[in-house]
């Protein structure tokens, strides 16, 4: 299972944080902009090289203190054909540098979407006697799992093939009490998510103790990461919140076990737009990796990673 992939990722370089890659076109440092456009005219095509060249120079300036990034597909999809490629060339390029890798994305409705999915994340393609690679390759997804379990089925076969899965729970916006907050039950409808998480996983679990599927859940709520810590002793959490959503390391604390494992923790804007702070656009690389330094020194405050 990558889960452990991921666990021993976080235990090697002492570091149980993610960053997010969600390339926004405003927020770019000027020069690459202009760089793209020299190139490729005033086109989406520029956006999208400008995209890739950024989340090059983000993977770049982290590696080696940052174990796992986490990549959101909707940013680069937005620019069409060319954000696809630039997607594909930015999560081989993080693989190729040894970051655990998650696509984030929201597709997994209906078995076919589902299975399409897996096809091009994980299984790949058969066309006549020929094997094609997966051209969207990464070690896990992030999806979507509200509507049921037509759209996950087809990707859980992947979890004995060293891949993972997770699923949104309890996202960290304002507005996700306007339905993830709804009592379903004697639960709320967040947990009913979780426990389908126990419920297609089984009793696989992985050398780390946990399992394949893990869950996205809210770090701005410590209560329910020290609750929730102890009833899901077995599932993973990815928890977003960090930084721009206003939790910090003695919020996190919560998600990890005794030895400082089960948890990894997401920040995006906070690290990859940290230049703007001091307005050096040329520095974007070297704030971003000091920002990503101050995170990790944060965590470990309050987590000791054994």
């Amino acid at each position: 299972m990558s889960i452990d992939r991921l666990q021993q990722c976080i235990r090697d370089k002492k570091n149980p944080s993610m960053v997010s890659l969600d390339p926004v076109a405003d927020r770019l440092p000027p020069q690459l902009i202009e760089q793209a456009v020299a190139e490729r005219g005033e086109t989406l095509a520029a956006l999208a090289l400008a995209y890739e060249n950024f989340s090059r120079g983000i993977l770049e300036a982290l590696q080696g203190i940052v174990p796992a990034v986490k990549v959101q597909q909707a940013c680069y999809a937005a620019l069409g054909s060319a954000g696809m490629e630039a997607l594909e060339k930015t999560l081989g390029y993080a693989r190729e540098l040894g970051y655990y890798v998650l696509l984030d994305t929201s597709a997994a409705a209906a078995p076919a979407t589902g299975e399409a999915l897996a096809k091009s994340c994980f299984g790949g393609f058969t066309l006549g006697e020929k094997h094609l690679e997966p051209p969207l390759a990464c070690d896990g997804l992030g999806i979507l799992a509200y509507q049921g379990s037509d759209g996950t089925k087809p990707l859980l076969p992947y979890l004995a093939q060293d891949k993972s899965l997770f699923l949104l729970a309890r996202s960290a916006n304002k507005s996700a009490r306007e339905v993830q907050d709804l009592i379903s039950g004697d639960r709320v409808v967040y947990q009913v998510m979780m426990d389908l998480a126990m419920r297609w996983c089984g009793e696989k679990f992985g050398k780390s103790g946990y399992m394949g599927i893990g869950v996205v859940i809210s770090g701005t709520q410590p209560d329910f990461l020290k609750r929730f810590r102890r009833k899901y002793d077995r599932l993973f959490f990815l928890v977003p919140g960090y930084g721009s959503w206003g939790a910090y390391g003695k919020d996190v604390q919560h998600a990890f076990d005794l030895a400082g494992h089960g948890a990894v923790i997401c920040a995006g804007r906070s690290i990859l737009y940290a230049y703007e702070k001091s307005g050096d656009a040329a520095a974007y690389r070297e704030k971003a990796r000091e920002a990503a330094e101050k995170m990790r020194n944060n965590i470990l405050q309050y987590v000791q990673v054994i």
